[in-house]
C-alpha cells in the first residue's frame, strides 16, 4: 500500500475476469467508463460462460451504487471498507460519451479507444494524482502507452505467483545425498511403512504430500505431516515408486513414479498433473482410473471431461448425443485406451468392453454446473484452458467418494483470455498445495518421442 492516492480506470475484461475486481483496490479510487457498461450489457445475453460473469459484475456494481444519486455516481461513491485500518476509495461512473474529439486522441469509433480517451482525459484533469488504466488486453496496453497514458497495468490481484518458473512442482530435489544433510532423525515402522521424524529446518516450506528425492539412486519420500519444529516423512524409496503398476503400465522415470503413487493413493482426493507434451499425464491418469475402477472396485465409474477451445478454424456444429459431440475433443483419451490395449487380439472389442466395464462417460464442462458426482473418478484433461472460476465449479461438484485428476500443459494455452500465470491450472496448484488431500506432480521429461521433445524445446 502506498501513500499516494491513485485512480484506477477498469477495462471491460477486468470485470469479466473478476466481477468484484473494483473492490480490490484498497484506499484508491476506481472509475468505470460508460463504454464498459455498454460492453457488459451487450455480453450479458450471450449463451456463453462469460455472460454469467458480465451479469454478476453488473449486479455487483448496481448493489454498490443503488442508493446513490446521479451526481454522487459521477463524483464517486464510497466503497465498503474491510476494516478501520484499511480504508476504501470511491467508485464512480465516467460518461465518456460526452468527450469531444480532440487532436492527438484516438478515434472514438472503437470501444477500446473510448476507454483509452477517457483515461487520458482523467489523467489531464487529475495531474496531481497517479492515473492507471487496468486491462488484460496486451494490445490495448500498447495503444494506451502510445497515446500518451503514463501508467497502464495488468490486473494482478488474483495472481498467486509473478512468474511461472516459481510454480509449485509437487516435489523437492535435494542436491547430493539426502541423509548426509540430516543431523537428527527418529524413525517409526509399522508394517512395511517407515516414517522418519526430522527437524523442520531441513525443509521449512514443506507441505503434506510433497515428494522428496535426491541425486542418489535409492532415496525417495513423501511428506506426511509437519508442525512448527518437526517434519514427518514416509520413506518410499525409488525402487518402490518405480515398481508401481496400474493396468499394466509402469513408470518410466521417477516423476511418473511419484505421479502414479499419488494417483493410486485413495487418501488423496485431488491430483494435479502438469508438464510438457508427451510426459504421460493422460496415459497415467487413465491407467490408474481403470485399475481403481475395474480391478480394485474403489469407484463406480470414470467421468472424462475437458474444455473445448479450438486451435484452428471451427468445423461447425457436430451431430449426435453429448458423448458423440465430445468424442473429437476427447480423442486423447481414446488414443490412450488404444495404447493400453494395442496388444489385444481384437482391440476394438477390448475398448468397447473396457468402456462398458469401467462405465467411462464423456461429459462436457458446460453441463457440470449443478451436478453432484458421487463415488467416481473424474479426469479433467487440458485444464490449462479453464479459468479459476470454471475449475472451482467442477471441483465443487465432487461429492463423497470422488477423486479428481486435473492435468494440463501450461505451454499450450488456447484461450484468448488466459496466460500461464492467470490459468486456472496455475491457480489451483498454488491454492491446493497446502491442502492435505491433494498432490501436485510436474512430470519432468518427455517420454513420448524425440520429435515431441525437440518440438517442445525449440518451437
Amino acid at each position: 500500500m502506498t501513500d499516494e492516492k491513485t485512480t484506477y480506470i477498469l477495462d471491460t475484461n477486468i470485470l469479466l475476469h473478476e466481477p468484484f475486481a473494483f473492490l480490490s483496490f484498497q484506499e484508491h479510487d476506481v472509475v468505470v467508463p460508460m463504454t464498459v457498461l455498454e460492453e457488459l450489457d451487450s455480453i450479458k445475453d450471450r449463451r456463453k460462460d462469460v455472460s454469467r460473469d458480465a451479469r454478476v459484475a453488473i449486479r455487483a456494481l448496481e448493489d454498490t451504487l443503488v442508493d446513490a444519486s446521479p451526481e454522487q455516481v459521477l463524483a464517486g461513491v464510497k466503497l465498503p471498507e474491510n476494516d478501520a485500518e484499511h480504508p476504501s476509495g470511491c467508485l464512480s461512473i465516467f460518461n465518456d460519451y460526452t468527450l469531444e474529439d480532440l487532436a492527438g486522441q484516438l478515434s472514438q469509433n472503437e470501444n477500446d479507444n473510448r476507454i483509452i480517451n477517457a483515461a487520458l482525459h482523467i489523467q489531464s484533469i487529475k495531474s496531481d494524482q497517479k492515473v492507471v488504466l487496468v486491462t488484460k488486453d496486451i494490445n490495448m496496453r500498447l495503444k494506451a502507452k502510445g497515446a500518451g497514458l503514463a501508467h497502464v497495468e495488468d490486473y494482478r490481484t488474483d495472481q498467486l505467483i509473478d512468474d511461472i518458473q516459481f510454480l509449485t512442482k509437487g516435489y523437492y530435489h535435494f542436491e547430493g545425498d539426502f541423509w548426509q544433510q540430516v543431523k537428527a532423525c527418529d524413525s517409526e515402522t509399522e508394517g512395511r511403512n517407515t516414517t522418519h521424524y526430522l527437524d523442520k529446518s531441513l525443509l521449512p516450506k514443506s507441505y503434506v504430500n510433497e515428494y522428496l528425492i535426491d541425486d542418489t539412486e535409492h532415496f525417495a519420500a513423501k511428506v506426511t505431516g509437519n508442525s512448527e519444529d518437526k517434519l514427518s516423512i514416509l520413506d518410499l524409496s525409488r525402487e518402490r515408486l518405480m515398481s508401481k503398476n496400474a493396468w499394466g503400465v509402469h513408470p518410466k522415470n521417477i516423476y511418473q513414479g511419484m505421479a502414479m503413487d499419488a494417483l493410486l493413493d485413495p487418501s488423496i482426493d485431488l491430483v494435479i498433473l502438469t508438464g510438457p507434451a508427451g510426459c504421460g499425464k493422460t496415459l497415467l491418469a487413465l491407467a490408474s482410473a481403470l485399475e481403481q475402477v475395474i480391478e480394485r472396485g474403489l469407484y463406480d465409474k470414470v467421468i472424462v471431461t475437458r474444455s473445448t477451445p479450438e486451435i484452428a478454424e471451427s468445423i461447425g456444429f457436430l451431430p449426435g448425443t453429448e458423448e458423440e459431440k465430445m468424442a473429437p475433443w476427447l480423442a486423447a483419451i481414446t488414443d490412450s485406451l488404444e495404447v493400453l490395449h494395442k496388444q489385444d487380439e481384437n482391440m476394438n472389442s477390448s475398448l468397447n468392453y473396457i468402456m462398458d466395464k469401467a462405465n467411462i462417460q464423456f461429459k462436457s464442462v458446460n453441463f457440470m454446473r449443478g451436478r453432484s458426482i458421487q463415488n467416481s473418478l473424474v479426469l479433467l484433461d487440458e485444464c490449462q484452458n479453464l479459468t479459476a472460476s470454471q475449475l472451482k465449479t467442477i471441483i465443487t461438484r465432487c461429492g463423497e467418494g470422488t477423486k479428481l485428476v486435473c492435468s494440463g500443459n501450461l505451454a499450450q494455452i488456447d484461450s484468448n483470455y488466459l496466460t500461464a500465470v492467470t490459468s486456472g491450472l496455475t491457480y489451483i496448484v498454488e491454492r491446493f498445495k497446502d491442502f492435505p488431500g491433494s498432490a501436485t506432480i510436474n512430470l519432468n521429461g518427455v517420454v513420448r518421442s524425440k520429435l515431441a521433445s525437440f518440438a517442445e524445446e525449440n518451437l
